[in-house]
């Protein structure tokens, strides 16, 4: 991943391991997944920051020269700021991370997520 390392401060998002932005997003507290600040790709565009404009973005210079694919690769995603995150899938990946690192403060119901 090309990210550049630049003196500007990039405002973050984060708040206390989570995006509380976003609606459902999970909180990776008590995970092994730390949250990572925005970066500034190599097209100079801030990646995390949830403000989702940046002078320098190909959409915001759209063009009939500019070709889709300047856009494509993984310094176009945030690991931990990625709206994927709410999903119900991801959101249990999260979940079962926390259970496998605290299994005694798991939701306890009859029917439910019980460990025989």
């Amino acid at each position: 991943m090309n990210r550049k390392k630049e003196n500007k401060k990039i405002e973050s998002p984060v708040l206390n391991e989570t995006l509380p932005h976003i609606s459902n997003f999970p909180s990776f507290k008590g995970t092994d997944v730390k949250m990572e600040e925005p970066f500034i790709n190599s097209k100079g565009v801030v990646i995390g920051d949830s403000k989702y404009s940046s002078p320098n973005s190909p959409l915001n210079n759209w063009s009939d020269e500019v070709d889709p694919a300047v856009m494509a690769g993984d310094e176009w995603v945030h690991p931990t700021n990625d709206i994927g995150w709410a999903t119900a899938e991801n959101s249990a990946i999260i979940e079962s991370k926390k259970l496998d690192r605290e299994p005694g403060k798991q939701f306890m119901h009859p029917q439910h997520e019980t460990r025989d």
